[in-house]
């Protein structure tokens, strides 16, 4: 394991040198702690994404790290207007209304605005280490056959939103870890460097927490996945909805669209989204026989889940 771990190292230390951007999206999970710590020596920066009026979980672990590796941090708290402000500007550009990702997306929103605003247009994120070495919480529980072959799935389906939000302000973001030969190096290591157990309990990204597990913190190296929603705070978007729609309005508006666009909303969440997605478009319903069951949108071969609206698991 010794070598492999030496050569983990080494491709990512290579990688995260060829970035050129002194600003790091810090959440203080593992993908982005692992960042910070390489490039602690370019006398670099973070920005840390935070909710004022929901709760998040990445504030201490982004501070925990900040301080450990000696990287000035701005901490950006957002209000419930900026959010809402954001989906707007989020569901136009990615053009869908899909839930968790416009809740997800948001956050690099803010940040690549906040960035802008400062003249900066380049940010170095995680991106690709949870779908190449096997960061989701879902994966924890397949056999290692059905493991490698839903990794092999995700890979040819990934996409990141970040990099689309950042193209649409005229921004780059450098993912270090979807460099080439970082994706050769996760591809040759076997399965067990990937999913493995610590004090009986399984974790993914195995070879990256044991990498670095002498470097960062305890806390943060064997930190659990949480999604970016999570961290930030954006998840209790669902709950927001939940109070600002009344039973009537979304049962109302949800029968109007229904027969009108042809478009299941499961949710006061995803009906503002759609209502959002709706002002400048509307879906291209696939005419093919794998299409989402909700709204008709063309779905892909090796994906299970719709794109456009969300819907999850597609057979």
């Amino acid at each position: 394991m010794g070598s492999l771990i030496d050569q983990c190292r080494t491709i990512l230390e290579d990688s995260v040198s060829k970035c050129e951007s002194k600003w790091i999206a810090l959440s203080g999970g593992l993908d982005s702690s692992i960042i910070a710590h390489l490039i602690e020596k370019k006398e670099s920066h973070a920005i840390t994404i935070i909710t004022k009026d929901f709760l998040g979980t990445d504030l201490t672990y982004a501070q925990i790290i900040a301080k450990h590796t000696n990287l000035p941090l701005s901490l950006m708290h957002v209000e419930i207007s900026q959010i809402l402000d954001s989906i707007t500007n989020t569901v136009r550009i990615l053009g869908n209304f899909n839930d968790i990702e416009i809740r997800n997306s948001i956050v690099p929103y803010m940040y690549l605005t906040s960035l802008k605003e400062k003249g900066i247009d380049l940010v170095i994120s995680g991106d690709g280490a949870d779908e190449i070495f096997a960061g989701y919480n879902f994966l924890l529980k397949k056999s290692e056959n059905d493991l490698e072959n839903e990794i092999e799935r995700i890979k040819k389906i990934m996409h990141f939103p970040s990099k689309i939000i950042a193209n649409s302000l005229d921004m780059k973001i450098e993912t270090p870890f979807l460099d080439k030969n970082v994706i050769k190096f996760s591809e040759e290591i076997p399965i067990s460097m990937k999913v493995n157990e610590r004090h009986g309990k399984k974790f993914g990204k195995w070879i990256l927490r044991k990498t670095f597990e002498e470097k960062i913190p305890d806390n943060v190296i064997w930190r659990e996945k949480a999604p970016m929603q999570d961290g930030a705070g954006t998840s209790s978007l669902s709950n927001l909805f939940n109070t600002i729609i009344t039973d009537e309005i979304f049962s109302h508006k949800r029968t109007e669209i229904l027969e009108k666009d042809g478009v299941y909303l499961r949710s006061k969440e995803s009906l503002h989204y759609y209502e959002c997605f709706r002002k400048e478009k509307t879906v291209n319903m696939s005419n093919s026989d794998r299409k989402c069951p909700d709204c008709s949108y063309g779905i892909k071969i090796d994906s299970r889940f719709c794109k456009m609206c969300g819907k999850f698991p597609i057979d």
